[in-house]
């Protein structure tokens, strides 16, 4: 009996059937409402330069957009370089009160009685108290210049009562206590220094606690360990920053755009900004920011909770992707489609655990259309068709609160671009494979077939190096750098890979080609196809950006390759006249 077709039947009606398992992703992830938050430290040490007051800068930037502004914990030092308190080691207050009872090696912290008790109760060393002086002063042990000593309370309060957006920015210490107030009540989110949240790793419970629901920033590109913990019990904000030493190399309109697309694009919420050193550069930045955004139809505002129920029924995409694999496996050449089915499973599972549904899905679908053996463009057609089942499947599965915020990356990004062209390559294997493989160990290798197979595995070898958002900029040229910017600009930008796939996929299927070079070229295809796949798989990414930059990459690719299949064939013409 040939399951072939009730196989195909299946995974049509399971991608129907997955589809409103989509719906309730769909429904929160629309871009927006965002807030634009300033580095109090560095609006600080601006206000300092320029001869204003904080307050009278902050005030300044709300005119241009800005409505949040992060506050550091201050260490004991600022404290002390502000005036607040006064701080001497043994040696040198002995000098000044030779009579004073002092502990050798001690280290002296004077001020306030009240505020030095309320420091006492945030660090778990050893203290003393001791008056003489004329002031109260609190012996440590060890050199506390650089222990947490809280906020400044009275600008987070002057800020509040103004109506800007705060965020607290704890750092944490090995000698400070958990049981005290962590951060102002005045804080609406809490955005962690370091490469650690505070409390990691003993006392995440305790911080938990402590900071009461309020939301944490996932900050994209800086994943802090403890993270995922405090993220079970409290709600979090994606936050897109630009590290300053970048910024300096970007002109304002290029730094603008870059918060812009990661607004539109990746879902962030909370857009961390510092201003240039120059004061008209931050004007300008802050003017094409926020005309961008308007532009967008991003709204400004307080982000909103992106919590979302997954659709209980969305484990039926199982369904289509195990009828998917079993095509894959009568498909292929036999005896190899069980074995390779097999393998691709356990590779799955080892690569991706709970997440090998999308996985299975990301390695077997964009492969499947090309195994069909349809005349013409209907084979890329197919494989395309494929594909966004595929896409149907992966997003069923994979699409969760966790992994829409960013906190559970799909895992297995590089198989989705290996997988597929190696098992389209599997399928030109004639079914008598073993004089095939002979013939071929035996083929005469000629210049030109060298260099082909030599320039497909270099494609290949890019588009995976060049995955993702973090590929190396050594690999990507200036000018493509300057597309991808006026693409941006105009349209929601298509992936290269897939706007070379669909470009490439009318030359090869309506041009008369050998059967070998023509086959090479469709497992190139192959990578596009599964660059589909790949796009999806960035969950953060809303699904109808990804939807269009699908899309459009289609509509780009196939006008390119209808071109050059014109172009080809007059040059074929010009040549053997």
């Amino acid at each position: 009996m040939d399951w072939k077709p009730l196989l195909r039947i299946t995974v049509a009606a399971s991608a129907l059937l997955s589809f409103p398992a989509l719906l309730p992703r769909m429904q929160v992830e629309r871009p927006g409402p965002v807030v634009l938050i300033m580095d109090g430290e560095e609006v600080a040490e601006r206000a300092r330069a320029q001869g204003k007051d904080f307050l009278e800068l902050m005030q300044a930037y709300r005119t241009l957009g800005v409505e949040g502004v992060a506050l550091y914990e201050q260490p004991v030092r600022s404290w002390v370089n502000r005036g607040m308190l006064v701080y001497h080691p043994y040696n040198t207050l002995r000098l000044l009160y030779p009579e004073a009872p002092l502990r050798p090696g001690w280290f002296y912290l004077g001020g306030p009685r009240e505020w030095l008790d309320q420091l006492a109760a945030r660090w778990t060393i050893p203290t003393e108290r001791a008056e003489f002086g004329g002031q109260s002063w609190l012996a440590t042990p060890v050199n506390v210049e650089f222990f947490p000593a809280g906020y400044d309370q009275a600008l987070a309060r002057a800020l509040k009562d103004q109506g800007f957006y705060l965020a607290a920015r704890p750092f944490d210490h090995p000698y400070r206590r958990y049981d005290v107030e962590l951060v102002p009540p005045e804080a609406e989110v809490v955005i962690f220094t370091g490469l650690d949240v505070l409390g990691y790793k003993a006392h995440l419970e305790e911080v938990a606690s402590g900071l009461a629901g309020k939301p944490i920033a996932w900050i994209e590109g800086t994943p802090q360990r403890g993270f995922a913990t405090l993220a079970q019990t409290l709600p979090v904000r994606r936050l897109f920053s630009i590290r300053p030493e970048w910024q300096d190399r970007l002109a304002p309109a290029e730094t603008a755009d870059k918060f812009v697309l990661a607004a539109r694009e990746r879902g962030h919420q909370l857009l961390y900004l510092r201003p240039y050193r120059e004061p008209g550069d931050t004007e300008a930045f802050l003017r094409i920011l926020r005309h961008d955004l308007e532009r967008s139809h991003i709204p400004l505002g307080e982000p909103q909770s992106r919590d979302f129920a997954p659709w209980p029924l969305r484990h039926l995409a199982w369904v289509g992707v195990a009828s998917g694999l079993a095509l894959l496996a009568l498909s292929l050449p036999q005896p190899l489609g069980l074995p390779v089915a097999g393998f691709l499973v356990l590779l799955a599972l080892g690569v991706a655990q709970e997440g090998a549904g999308p996985l299975l899905a990301a390695m077997v679908f964009p492969a499947l259309g090309f195994l069909e053996r349809q005349p013409g463009l209907r084979l890329w057609l197919l494989g395309v068709l494929y594909a966004l089942a595929g896409v149907v499947f992966l997003a069923a599965l994979g699409s969760t609160p966790e992994s829409v915020l960013g906190l559970e990356p799909f895992r297995g990004v590089s198989l989705t671009l290996l997988v597929p062209p190696l098992l389209v390559a599997l399928s030109f294997l004639p079914r008598a494979y073993k004089p095939a493989l002979t013939a071929l160990y035996n083929h005469p290798l000629r210049l030109g077939e060298v260099g082909l197979a030599l320039v497909g595995l270099a494609l290949v070898g890019l588009a995976v190096l060049r995955r993702g958002n973090d590929a190396a900029p050594s690999l990507v040229p200036e000018w493509e750098l300057q597309l991808r910017a006026f693409l941006q600009d105009v349209m929601v930008r298509p992936r290269f890979k897939e706007i070379f796939a669909h470009a490439l996929a009318p030359v090869a299927l309506l041009l008369p080609w050998p059967n070998w070079l023509r086959n090479t070229l469709l497992v190139l295809v192959a990578v596009g196809m599964g660059s589909i796949l790949n796009t999806f798989s960035h969950y953060h990414t809303p699904l109808s950006i990804s939807f269009f930059r699908v899309l459009n990459g289609i509509l780009i690719g196939l006008g390119l390759g209808l071109a050059g299949v014109w172009l080809i064939r007059r040059l074929r013409q010009w040549w053997f006249r």
